[in-house]
């Protein structure tokens, strides 16, 4: 049978998709391939969020064609994704070598256009089509791509998103916000549970929107509160995560759960964007500086200890120095464990995009510079604190970086470096932490005197 390399770029939803690709290849018999070169079918999962991502992926793509040529190798090669769903034929017209093209409402179709294109019934296919019911059409995961029982599995529990910041392209590549039942859910996580795996992500562009137009809130309860209730109900399930979220989704009720659900984790990514209210107002995100504060205090005292990781866009259009000087304010106030930083991308077809006064590149990087410097002190004193005590861990496996040294996650989500072995894994254990490295902690499994 075929064999197929897939590369995924961009987000955890990309991650999520990739997977479930490719456990429908498996199951229709297609083995996975170690790279471009050994494969007989190519897929670039792409990302639009930045320019970058799309230009690296197009690149990518040249250079996987180019070799195939100049070797006289027959690959199919195919963009899925974000990128596919904005572009379409466009990416064909542009790279003649590509054959296929599929939409974010399409991955469940790879194996059926992939068939037709091996064995030779199309030449091209372009499918970027909005598909109804296209949220739960793939529930699809791998076992780590091996016979290894994973540790931990995203659920996807939406698709879409109705937010329409004014910088990005998502709602255009993924449409509106369509959620999945509560039961189908429950039962997927159900069958990951029953296969050994102890940690669930829930995942959706807004995770916290899930399912708000389509049930009512029931005791004081939004719909997400109410799926995190049931999910938390499998036996044998030790931990809940989710991503991303939206501040305007952190009502009462989500901070209770924080401190009402044992297996919800005490971490939360909740993208800032910007800490000036003028900013804010311009990116259409919905809230204030002052009320993201009292989000992150809510959580806090919810769940001391708390794990509070964010995403923050310098350099957006007519954001002055005043305006950053905000953002790095609120940055020293909140102390974040963590904060993935971007300079602001231009994206088609996007209403920032033709906003005045956009900021000049040198500009973007210089504040790109000086918050990341930030960001990293506080997070290293915060890493610091850790040296000494002894924290739970849920073993994932060998380090990718390191595969002598076994990794896990502790439950604010830091990762975790220690001496182990195969038996370790999918295991929850305590660890002594004894020194930290860059974002992450070094330490060795804590011995308990009985």
């Amino acid at each position: 049978m075929p064999s197929v390399f897939i590369k995924t770029y961009g987000c955890q939803m990309n991650e999520r998709d990739s997977e479930a690709v490719a456990a429908q290849l498996v199951a229709k018999g297609y083995t996975l391939a170690r790279s471009e070169g050994a494969a007989d079918v190519v897929l670039l999962n792409t990302c639009s969020v930045r320019d970058f991502a799309e230009q690296k992926a197009i690149n990518k793509m040249r250079n996987v064609a180019g070799t195939a040529r100049s070797e006289k190798r027959t690959q199919i090669l195919g963009f899925m994704g974000c990128m596919a769903q904005s572009r379409g034929k466009e990416l064909i017209d542009r790279l003649p070598d590509v054959d296929l093209v599929l939409g974010t409402q399409k991955f469940h179709r790879a194996a059926e256009y992939l068939d037709e294109l091996l064995a030779g019934k199309r030449d091209k296919i372009v499918d970027v089509e909005a598909e109804a019911k296209s949220e739960a059409a793939i529930r699809e995961h791998l076992v780590n791509g091996s016979s290894k029982t994973a540790t931990s599995a995203f659920v996807s529990i939406m698709q879409g998103c109705n937010q329409h910041c004014t910088f990005c392209i998502v709602p255009a590549t993924r449409g509106e916000e369509r959620s999945r039942t509560i039961p189908d859910i429950v039962a997927e996580c159900r069958e990951l549970v029953g296969r050994g795996v102890k940690e669930i992500t829930l995942l959706g562009q807004i995770v916290t929107s899930y399912a708000k137009r389509d049930l009512p809130i029931l005791d004081g309860k939004s719909p997400f509160v109410q799926l995190l209730d049931a999910v938390h109900e499998i036996e044998g399930l030790e931990r809940i995560r989710f991503t991303s979220p939206h501040p305007k989704g952190y009502g009462d009720d989500l901070a209770e759960a924080y401190a009402r659900l044992p297996k919800l984790c005490e971490s939360a990514h909740i993208p800032l964007q910007s800490g000036s209210d003028r900013i804010l107002k311009l990116m259409h995100r919905g809230y204030t500086r002052e009320r993201f504060l009292g989000i992150i205090q809510k959580l806090r005292q919810a769940k001391p200890g708390i794990g509070i990781t964010t995403d923050i866009i310098v350099g957006f259009p007519g954001e002055t120095e005043e305006d950053f000087e905000q953002t790095l304010s609120l940055c020293r106030e909140i102390a974040f464990d963590n904060a993935y930083i971007f300079k602001y991308s231009e994206r088609r077809d996007t209403p920032a995009a033709d906003m005045p006064d956009q900021v000049p590149q040198e500009i973007r990087e210089e504040r790109n510079h000086r918050l990341l410097e930030l960001v990293n002190e506080i997070a290293a004193r915060k890493y610091d604190a850790f040296i000494g005590q002894t924290v739970q861990i849920l073993v994932e496996g060998p380090s990718k970086k390191n595969p002598a040294r076994f990794t896990g996650r502790t439950r604010c989500n830091r990762i975790v470096l220690f001496d182990g072995s195969e038996r370790h894994r999918g295991q929850l254990m305590d660890v002594l932490i004894e020194r930290t490295g860059s974002f992450t902690l070094y330490g060795n499994p804590a011995i308990v005197n009985l």
